[in-house]
Protein backbone atom coordinates (compact mmCIF):
# COMPACT_ATOMS: atom_id res chain seq x y z
CA UNK A 1 0.00 0.00 0.00
CA UNK A 2 1.51 3.32 -1.03
CA UNK A 3 1.45 6.32 1.22
CA UNK A 4 -0.15 9.60 0.20
CA UNK A 5 1.87 12.67 -0.69
CA UNK A 6 0.79 14.34 2.56
CA UNK A 7 1.66 11.29 4.67
CA UNK A 8 5.14 11.06 3.14
CA UNK A 9 5.69 14.77 3.68
CA UNK A 10 4.60 14.52 7.32
CA UNK A 11 6.90 11.54 7.87
CA UNK A 12 9.82 13.34 6.20
CA UNK A 13 9.44 16.56 8.16
CA UNK A 14 9.02 14.69 11.43
CA UNK A 15 12.14 12.62 10.80
CA UNK A 16 14.37 15.13 9.04
CA UNK A 17 13.05 18.60 9.93
CA UNK A 18 15.99 19.39 12.23
CA UNK A 19 18.46 18.27 9.56
CA UNK A 20 16.76 20.52 7.02
CA UNK A 21 17.06 23.45 9.44
CA UNK A 22 20.79 22.78 9.85
CA UNK A 23 21.26 22.40 6.12
CA UNK A 24 19.57 25.72 5.41
CA UNK A 25 21.59 27.42 8.13
CA UNK A 26 24.80 26.22 6.51
CA UNK A 27 23.74 27.32 3.04
CA UNK A 28 22.38 30.76 3.90
CA UNK A 29 23.68 33.18 6.50
CA UNK A 30 20.98 35.85 6.10
CA UNK A 31 18.00 34.97 8.38
CA UNK A 32 15.33 36.26 5.96
CA UNK A 33 16.82 34.42 2.99
CA UNK A 34 17.24 31.36 5.22
CA UNK A 35 13.50 31.31 5.99
CA UNK A 36 12.71 31.67 2.28
CA UNK A 37 15.07 28.84 1.37
CA UNK A 38 13.59 26.56 4.03
CA UNK A 39 10.10 27.29 2.76
CA UNK A 40 11.23 26.59 -0.81
CA UNK A 41 12.72 23.26 0.28
CA UNK A 42 9.55 22.25 2.10
CA UNK A 43 7.40 23.09 -0.91
CA UNK A 44 9.70 21.20 -3.29
CA UNK A 45 9.77 18.26 -0.90
CA UNK A 46 5.99 18.09 -0.67
CA UNK A 47 5.68 18.32 -4.46
CA UNK A 48 8.36 15.69 -4.96
CA UNK A 49 6.38 13.03 -3.10
CA UNK A 50 3.91 12.98 -5.96
CA UNK A 51 6.56 11.09 -7.95
CA UNK A 52 8.38 9.28 -5.12
CA UNK A 53 8.57 5.61 -6.12
CA UNK A 54 10.55 4.36 -3.10
CA UNK A 55 13.53 3.36 -5.22
CA UNK A 56 15.69 4.85 -2.49
CA UNK A 57 15.15 5.45 1.20
CA UNK A 58 13.01 8.33 2.40
CA UNK A 59 16.13 9.84 3.97
CA UNK A 60 18.05 9.75 0.68
CA UNK A 61 15.08 11.30 -1.14
CA UNK A 62 14.72 14.13 1.39
CA UNK A 63 18.42 14.97 1.29
CA UNK A 64 18.53 14.81 -2.51
CA UNK A 65 15.59 17.19 -2.90
CA UNK A 66 16.86 19.55 -0.20
CA UNK A 67 20.38 19.69 -1.57
CA UNK A 68 19.16 20.24 -5.13
CA UNK A 69 17.05 23.19 -4.00
CA UNK A 70 19.87 24.58 -1.84
CA UNK A 71 22.38 24.23 -4.69
CA UNK A 72 19.99 26.09 -7.00
CA UNK A 73 19.73 28.79 -4.35
CA UNK A 74 23.52 29.11 -4.23
CA UNK A 75 23.71 29.35 -8.01
CA UNK A 76 21.10 32.14 -8.00
CA UNK A 77 23.11 33.96 -5.31
CA UNK A 78 26.29 33.51 -7.34
CA UNK A 79 24.58 35.18 -10.26
CA UNK A 80 23.95 38.11 -7.93
CA UNK A 81 27.74 38.49 -7.57
CA UNK A 82 28.19 36.29 -4.52
CA UNK A 83 31.72 34.94 -4.83
CA UNK A 84 32.26 31.32 -3.81
CA UNK A 85 35.72 29.90 -3.37
CA UNK A 86 37.35 26.68 -4.45
CA UNK A 87 39.32 24.59 -1.97
CA UNK A 88 42.55 25.88 -3.50
CA UNK A 89 41.45 29.51 -3.04
CA UNK A 90 40.47 28.88 0.58
CA UNK A 91 43.79 27.16 1.29
CA UNK A 92 45.75 30.12 -0.07
CA UNK A 93 43.75 32.88 1.64
CA UNK A 94 45.01 34.50 4.81
CA UNK A 95 42.58 33.93 7.65
CA UNK A 96 41.30 37.09 9.31
CA UNK A 97 39.25 35.20 11.87
CA UNK A 98 39.34 35.85 15.53
CA UNK A 99 36.97 37.20 18.05
CA UNK A 100 36.29 36.60 21.70
CA UNK A 101 36.26 33.08 23.02
CA UNK A 102 33.78 33.55 25.87
CA UNK A 103 31.50 30.86 24.40
CA UNK A 104 33.97 28.50 22.73
CA UNK A 105 31.52 25.93 21.40
CA UNK A 106 29.25 28.56 19.85
CA UNK A 107 32.14 30.52 18.36
CA UNK A 108 33.75 27.34 17.02
CA UNK A 109 30.49 26.23 15.42
CA UNK A 110 29.96 29.64 13.83
CA UNK A 111 33.52 29.66 12.49
CA UNK A 112 33.12 26.17 11.07
CA UNK A 113 29.83 27.13 9.39
CA UNK A 114 31.46 30.23 7.92
CA UNK A 115 34.29 28.12 6.52
CA UNK A 116 31.84 25.59 5.08
CA UNK A 117 29.73 28.42 3.65
CA UNK A 118 32.77 29.58 1.64
CA UNK A 119 33.09 26.22 -0.12
CA UNK A 120 31.78 25.70 -3.63
CA UNK A 121 28.30 24.09 -3.75
CA UNK A 122 29.46 20.49 -4.41
CA UNK A 123 32.08 20.62 -1.64
CA UNK A 124 29.59 22.26 0.71
CA UNK A 125 27.02 19.56 -0.01
CA UNK A 126 29.52 16.81 0.72
CA UNK A 127 30.47 18.30 4.07
CA UNK A 128 26.90 19.00 5.12
CA UNK A 129 25.85 15.45 4.33
CA UNK A 130 28.92 14.13 6.14
CA UNK A 131 28.16 16.29 9.18
CA UNK A 132 24.61 14.92 9.17
CA UNK A 133 26.13 11.49 9.74
CA UNK A 134 25.55 9.98 6.31
CA UNK A 135 28.08 7.44 5.11
CA UNK A 136 30.01 7.61 1.83
CA UNK A 137 27.75 5.22 -0.12
CA UNK A 138 24.62 7.18 0.85
CA UNK A 139 26.28 10.52 0.07
CA UNK A 140 27.38 9.06 -3.25
CA UNK A 141 23.81 8.00 -3.96
CA UNK A 142 22.51 11.48 -3.19
CA UNK A 143 25.21 13.29 -5.15
CA UNK A 144 25.57 10.65 -7.87
CA UNK A 145 29.25 9.98 -7.19
CA UNK A 146 31.19 6.89 -6.30
CA UNK A 147 31.69 6.18 -2.60
CA UNK A 148 35.47 6.15 -3.15
CA UNK A 149 35.34 9.64 -4.66
CA UNK A 150 33.14 10.83 -1.79
CA UNK A 151 35.58 9.53 0.83
CA UNK A 152 38.54 11.11 -0.97
CA UNK A 153 36.87 14.52 -1.27
CA UNK A 154 35.68 14.47 2.35
CA UNK A 155 39.20 13.67 3.54
CA UNK A 156 40.62 16.54 1.49
CA UNK A 157 37.95 19.04 2.56
CA UNK A 158 38.34 18.09 6.23
CA UNK A 159 42.09 18.70 6.00
CA UNK A 160 41.55 22.14 4.46
CA UNK A 161 38.87 23.08 6.99
CA UNK A 162 41.02 21.91 9.91
CA UNK A 163 43.99 23.92 8.64
CA UNK A 164 41.84 27.05 8.24
CA UNK A 165 40.16 26.52 11.58
CA UNK A 166 43.48 26.16 13.41
CA UNK A 167 44.94 29.17 11.59
CA UNK A 168 42.01 31.23 12.87
CA UNK A 169 42.59 30.06 16.47
CA UNK A 170 46.23 31.07 16.34
CA UNK A 171 45.28 34.59 15.28
CA UNK A 172 42.79 35.03 18.15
Amino acid sequence: MSQSQDDLYQQATAGFGDALDRLVRAYELDPDKRRDLLQEIHLALWRSFERFEQRCSLRTWVYRVAHNIAASHVIRQRRKNLRLLSLEEIESMPDHGGGRRDTPDRVDLERLLQLIHQLSPPDRELMLLYLEGLDAPMIGDIMQMSAVNVRSKIHRIKAVLAQRFLAGEQES
